[in-house]
């Protein structure tokens, strides 16, 4: 029981750090006004964010392998408080940038050890349930933190959500020092040894389906609060429910995906989620203006878009068993990286075109990643079918 309440007290501080990831999204029209950008410009404080955390998280967990790793934890939450204190005192756009940057490369170290630390207290036998327990906690800070701070950003102050974060985290550095043991370092994996199975075309076939997928996802994303609020028409408090509305979809869209995976196999679940998925983004730019239409297929697109994570995992652990900690990190690192491009080409949509377009915009990103898919079943396909022909000879 004790060890299963330390493995809590980490999906707790997940749900913390993951908050201040996916919270920008919600809030972006407010931080747009006080910091006196464009809503396309604000939207790139989440490119920021995904490339710091994708490009920065593998080279600092190479350099920092050989710390404990309760210090390791103890620094990134330590980096993390100053860089939501950067945030709360920001007086401009650069200097939101910098704590942006700073947030993500602790929100991902602390994420790896995490992880890590969790299957070490579990045990054998009870290593997946960490793992689901920790990652339940950033899909947490999608159901409840987004929401919730678009609450707290619209009544005060959007400063006050980043203010509260930073507070809390010093009050997690207190808790990990007081319940969690120290544990020695890892051996190092070597970021080339890491790189290498990108040498292998279905790995990375398989990987650029994240990298698009999340390029469609976050298109419109980045920008569904002023999409909401500007095209759909919708009341602040009508946005705040349907960001919570959107993330209890999310939940059960990664629940769906797991178990259509297991039941239907990865590749039927898999294609199609990612058809439905674009089908919707699709028709809400078409029905944008119809708040009685919009509202359901928001609860869709999070329900399929959330679904593809999970069969992605299970889809890339059988590619390469023997590598599968390697292999969901990079995964981690391609859907950041999709993040930022997403939120890039969002903001050039929402300048080029219209706020309206960001849908089709995302359709076509989400489309663009069933190539891969189809290429990397195929390739499946051809390898297993040779290997029952030589298994016949013999």
């Amino acid at each position: 029981m004790i060890k299963s309440w330390k493995v809590y007290i980490l999906a707790i501080i997940s749900f913390l750090v993951g908050t201040s990831e996916f919270v920008i999204a919600g809030i972006l029209d407010l931080v747009s006004k006080d910091v006196g950008v464009t809503i396309a410009a604000a939207g790139q404080l989440i490119s920021v964010y995904s490339i710091s955390y994708a490009v920065g998280t593998p080279i600092l967990i190479a350099a920092t392998s050989k710390l404990s790793r309760r210090t390791l934890m103890l620094a990134a939450l330590a980096l993390f408080f100053i860089g939501n204190l950067i945030t709360v005192v920001s007086t401009g756009y650069p200097m939101l940038v910098g704590a942006r940057v700073i947030l993500a490369l602790c929100t991902g170290v602390f994420t790896v050890v995490a992880l890590t630390v969790s299957a070490q207290i579990a045990g054998p036998g009870k290593q997946g349930t960490a793992i689901a327990t920790i990652m339940m906690g950033f899909n947490l800070s999608l159901i409840l933190g987004v929401p919730v701070g678009r609450v707290i950003a619209s009544t005060y102050d959007w400063k006050m959500i980043f203010y509260g974060i930073g507070l809390l985290s010093f009050i997690a550095m207190l808790v990990i020092l007081m319940a969690l043991p120290k544990s020695q370092g890892e051996a190092n994996v070597p970021l080339k040894e890491q790189l290498a199975l990108l040498k292998r075309p279905q790995l990375l076939l398989t990987l650029s389906i994240s990298f698009f997928w999340m390029v469609g996802y976050t298109i419109i994303y980045t920008f569904i609060t002023p999409f909401l609020m500007n095209i759909t028409g919708m009341s602040n408090g009508m946005v705040s429910i349907a960001l919570f509305s959107f993330g209890i979809a999310s939940l059960l869209g990664a629940q769906a995906g797991g178990y259509g995976a297991d039941k239907l196999g990865i590749p039927r679940t898999l294609n199609g989620s990612l058809m439905i998925h674009a089908a919707i983004l699709i028709l809400m730019s078409l029905f944008a203006h119809t708040s009685i239409a919009v509202f359901p297929l928001l609860l869709l697109w999070s329900f399929f878009a959330w679904s593809t994570g999970p069969i992605q995992q299970v889809y890339m652990i059988s590619l390469a068993p023997s590598a599968a900690g390697i292999l969901l990190s990079l995964n981690t690192s391609f859907i950041q990286l999709g993040i930022a491009v997403g939120a890039a080409i969002g903001g050039i949509v929402v300048e080029s075109f219209s706020l309206q377009s960001i849908g089709v915009a995302g359709a076509i990103g989400v489309a663009i990643a069933l190539l891969p898919a189809i290429l990397s079943f195929s390739m499946r396909s051809q390898s297993a079918n040779g290997i029952q022909s030589v298994t016949s000879k013999q």
